[in-house]
């Protein structure tokens, strides 16, 4: 039986002896009446990260952003998001099926939007056009290979955005990731924004959920609004042990992440028949470019152990996390090396 490298996403992972021994000794309530304390821990740990007054804890990454969308919004508005971003691409409509808002998609470059840009895609107050209500921005990007979105670029637009009185959210689904390979600490990427979300079963490596952060009466209206969703939970400390273990645990090392990124994109662009941007490759993601058929490559890499994705007939992906060692690193680039 092939024991396999799974580099297909950080959401691969699986929850550690220590984790699981949190999980099972929580201390649960009902976090429907309020009453979960390791939900009321988690929510107020999150609180304290960002700097927001409030915090609520959700399934997943997609039900937070789409709950930021429907509290900052109005149906018959219009976002603003980068064309590559999850909530674009990954999000299967929700803006409009949930929000009955439409997205104006901005081509960025490496998942980043000029606030140049942003500012003329904001619509005029005329009868014909929608009201421009929101922007969303993604850091980590994900469909850019990890990007990092650069602080002063999310100033500018946080700027922009209270000139014209709009909203501004940060899917930061891998934002420790930014923080830990930047320095900035995650309140003060918060600061500039009015919501953030980020993900605890991505890099952090807990097995379920996310958390959507904002001032207090913003969190009241995405709590209702999570439970039209059927997103109430009952004893769902349970899960949020994981978070909270997550967070206590598993922030520091994610740099360990980067760095075998980093020497698989190094050793693999030497390969004749790969072309890799390496300015790209700023945190845990690998995007590259293959000369031959991405398929037929997948499919020869998984003979050999090796899980990734490809996206479309050229483009590849892998992911680094905390299940991927050193030593799988290298024999990931071995294999590779073996086509």
């Amino acid at each position: 039986m092939i024991k396999y490298i799974d580099l297909r996403s950080d959401t691969v992972t699986k929850p550690s002896k220590a984790m699981r021994e949190a999980i099972a000794t929580a201390v649960v309530g009902d976090d429907v009446w309020g009453d979960d304390p390791t939900v009321n821990k988690l929510q107020e740990k999150c609180s304290a990260l960002t700097g927001k007054p409030a915090a609520l804890f959700v399934t997943s990454g997609c039900m937070a952003n789409q709950l930021a969308i429907k509290c900052h919004t109005n149906p018959s508005e219009e976002i603003i998001a980068e064309w590559d971003s999850h909530i674009v691409k990954y999000e299967v409509a929700g803006p409009s099926f949930i929000s009955g808002v439409q997205v104006m998609p901005l081509k960025g470059k490496s998942g980043v939007m000029h606030v140049d840009e942003v500012e003329r895609h904001i619509r005029p107050d005329w009868y014909h056009y929608p009201k421009t209500s929101l922007v969303c921005i993604e850091n980590t990007h994900n469909r850019a290979g990890g990007t990092i979105y650069p602080l002063d670029e999310i100033k500018k637009i946080s700027s922009l955005t209270k000139k014209q009185n709009l909203k501004l959210h940060l899917d930061g689904a891998r934002i420790f990731n930014a923080s830990v390979e930047t320095g900035i600490s995650i309140e003060e990427y918060s600061s500039f924004v009015d919501s953030i979300s980020f993900c605890f079963s991505k890099g952090l490596g807990a097995p379920i959920g996310s958390i959507l952060c904002g001032d207090v009466d913003f969190i009241t209206k995405a709590h209702k609004f999570r439970k039209i969703l059927g997103g109430g939970m009952r004893q769902s400390g349970i899960i949020a042990a994981g978070a909270l273990y997550a967070l206590d645990n598993n922030i520091d090392r994610l740099k360990e992440d980067h760095q075998n990124a980093r020497h698989f994109a190094e050793e693999i662009s030497r390969l004749p028949f790969i072309e890799i941007d390496m300015d790209s490759v700023q945190t845990n993601i690998v995007i590259f470019i293959t000369k031959k058929n991405a398929s037929v490559i997948r499919e020869k890499l998984e003979k050999k152990g090796l899980l990734l994705t490809n996206d479309g007939v050229n483009k590849m992906r892998v992911v680094f996390h905390l299940d991927v060692s050193i030593e799988q690193t290298e024999q990931a680039i071995e294999i590779f090396k073996s086509l």
